[in-house]
């Protein structure tokens, strides 16, 4: 975390999760429970999400603790009862947790999450989880599109600046490289996370300057083979100013590429390559920023643009077309029993479950959800991450997450990573075995109402 140590979290909850656990323990519920988080249905503008951010939780949840100051805190809000306090004190989690591995595509409905615990600690930890995985999924599904719509040209994160907090930049910088994003402009992200860094100059450098060429030429004295940005005055003429100092100062003026920040940038990038292929400068690059995303990527590739990287910033750090998943975490299972919701459009599949993905000549054709002893065909995605209450093993390191990211999205179905909505969607099945769980699930429910008992 960056702004608060893992040890100062415990409040780091809604209100509500700790009202129930004082409530469950004066009702003395402490059995075992299973939550299930997953996202209800995708955006209208997504065919997959790109799960991410399940590293981070057994370590958080491992090192979860109530300090003196949070108990001080909660006791001055004269709701909660000194045994509880107490049972905060001593708070450890000790359950287990079944997730899939981050850079796994997922669908709707789908467990991506599971914790096993007695019911207060899987309570408690709601907010949390929800919190690390929600906005991770949200910018790694973001940046797969986007870097999908690159068609294998650079892409860097520049979007910082516009995040909503410090924390939210960094884990953007990490979720975008696990995505495809070749690197970020965040320095911290870099030093955390060990993602490449990459930037030059800011306008401001080339205004600070009497004159565009003097600029130029202090920046590329200072920075061998950097890139440029040439539209500070007029896009066309800076183009020009770099060749001219390349061509009258011949290896002592290096550069790799210009960049191109705003104006018609396809029609911007075909002069710019024109020019510099007439001054025999090839190997000079074109880079572009402003605004973009993957449409306007797309576009721009579409139309013969000879652009060789982009800069993308707000519209990617912030997944601006679709900022928020329908992610939930719900209570599937107490003390051995099923539990689901009656309410339309709302279901939950009870029980601990399995997610299984089929795959013919190495290419996914169809995902099934089953009870989580079940043995049907693909390959199990959830694994077990933590066992009573300790990580299995060390956190990957990024590098081979983004990796197995790229693998996965690899076998995916070309018209499930296009840009264009899939239809009809992805197929994605419920075992006949989960179904029968859920029906006798929804029954006992129905006649718990009708006055029955569980």
């Amino acid at each position: 975390m960056i702004n608060a140590q893992l040890g100062e979290l415990g409040l780091f909850t809604d209100l509500y999760e700790l009202t129930m656990l004082q409530a469950y323990m004066a009702e003395r519920m402490t059995d075992t429970a299973v939550f299930t988080l997953f996202v209800r249905r995708l955006p209208d503008c997504r065919n997959f999400l790109l799960a991410c951010g399940m590293e981070s939780i057994p370590g958080s949840l491992e090192q979860l603790r109530f300090t003196s100051d949070d108990l001080a805190y909660l006791s001055s809000l004269q709701l909660f009862a000194d045994d509880f306090l107490t049972w905060l004190r001593a708070f450890r989690f000790t359950g287990d947790v079944y997730a899939v591995p981050d850079g796994t595509p997922v669908f709707a409905n789908e467990p991506i999450l599971e914790i096993v615990a007695p019911l207060m600690q899987a309570q408690l930890v709601e907010t949390l989880v929800m919190n690390q995985v929600h906005l991770q999924t949200v910018l790694a599904s973001k940046g797969a599109r986007v870097a999908a719509a690159a068609q294998g040209r650079t892409v860097v994160d520049f979007g910082a600046r516009r995040t909503h907090g410090i924390e939210a930049a960094v884990q953007a910088a990490r979720a975008l490289y696990i995505a495809g994003v070749a690197a970020t402009s965040n320095v911290l992200a870099g030093k955390l996370y060990g993602i490449p860094v990459a930037g030059t100059m800011a306008h401001s450098y080339i205004q600070a300057h009497g004159d565009e060429r003097d600029a130029f030429r202090a920046f590329a004295r200072t920075f061998p083979g950097t890139t440029l940005l040439v539209d500070t005055y007029d896009t066309l003429e800076g183009v020009r100013r770099v060749i001219d100092l390349v061509e009258s100062t011949p290896g002592e003026f290096t550069v790799s590429a210009v960049r191109l920040d705003s104006g018609d940038l396809g029609a911007l990038a075909r002069e710019t390559r024109r020019m510099l292929d007439a001054a025999g400068l090839q190997e000079i690059g074109i880079f572009a920023s402003s605004g973009l995303d993957e449409h306007a990527i797309a576009e721009l590739l579409a139309a013969g643009a000879p652009i060789n990287g982009f800069g993308v910033g707000t519209g990617m750090a912030v997944s601006d077309d679709a900022p928020a998943l329908d992610i939930v975490y719900k209570l599937a299972e107490y003390g051995g029993a099923g539990r689901t919701k009656l309410s339309r459009h709302k279901p939950i599949l009870p029980g601990r479950k399995q997610l299984f993905r089929r795959e013919e000549d190495g290419r996914a054709i169809g995902d099934a959800i089953g009870l989580a002893g079940e043995r049907l065909d693909g390959r199990p995605l959830l694994q077990m991450t933590m066992r009573g209450g300790r990580q299995l093993s060390v956190p990957q390191g990024i590098h081979m997450v983004r990796n197995r990211a790229a693998e996965e999205l690899a076998r995916l179905p070309p018209d499930v990573t296009a840009l264009a909505r899939v239809v009809p969607p992805y197929p994605v099945r419920i075992s006949n075995a989960l179904e029968r769980h859920h029906a006798q699930t929804r029954e006992a429910v129905m006649t718990h109402r009708r006055g029955g008992r569980f």
